[in-house]
């Protein structure tokens, strides 16, 4: 595991211990970024179910100026500041453990609205579908904001979720990844 391009190119990153994370590989990293941008201009982001902080520390390096990072597990608390300090993003990151929806709460009082939310939770449909209509009516994404969301192949997603619309959807192997940018209000 690595950061794929950008400012920290090449830089491995630690993987977290056992079999409960299941990072994304290069590949579909690379994939993913070619279809968001694949740089940034600043912006910022939040990578919710972060496990080791891939997504989050590629979109960092790639330009986005800030990423929140959440993961409930402890041992990928741990793995996300050692990644962020091994790629120097100190100043650039926040990392809360936490679930998503007390996460998602949290960052709605504190009237967060980011610029690229990155998805990829253990492969449960209904999880993303209930997550993206919180983003939604707690108005997290700004209006043109991508979400990026990597689910198991065999799940289909809906083409919209309130203000968000399908903009692409791809698949790699065993793992598909479906993008939605969120629409002005209706």
């Amino acid at each position: 595991m690595r950061v794929v391009s950008g400012i920290c190119k090449g830089r491995p990153l630690k993987a977290v211990p056992g079999n409960t994370t299941r990072p994304t590989t290069d590949k579909v990293k690379e994939a993913l970024f070619n279809m968001i941008g694949p740089y940034f201009d600043g912006g910022i982001g939040l990578d919710l179910f972060a496990g080791s902080g891939g997504l989050g520390l590629e979109a960092l390096s790639r330009g986005l100026e800030k990423v929140i990072f959440v993961d409930r597990e402890a041992k990928a608390i741990q793995v996300i500041h050692e990644n962020i300090k091994a790629c120097k993003f100190e100043g650039k990151t926040e990392v809360f453990r936490n679930d998503a929806d007390r996460a998602l709460k949290a960052l709605m009082k504190r009237e967060i609205c980011f610029d690229y939310i990155f998805l990829d939770p253990p492969y449960k449909k209904q999880q993303l579908i209930s997550l993206m209509e919180k983003m939604d009516k707690q108005d997290l994404v700004k209006t043109d904001g991508i979400v990026v969301c990597e689910h198991s192949f065999d799940v289909e997603l809906p083409q919209k979720v309130g203000r968000f619309s399908e903009i692409k959807h791809e698949q790699y192997g065993m793992i598909a990844v479906t993008i939605y940018s969120r629409v002005s209000g209706e």
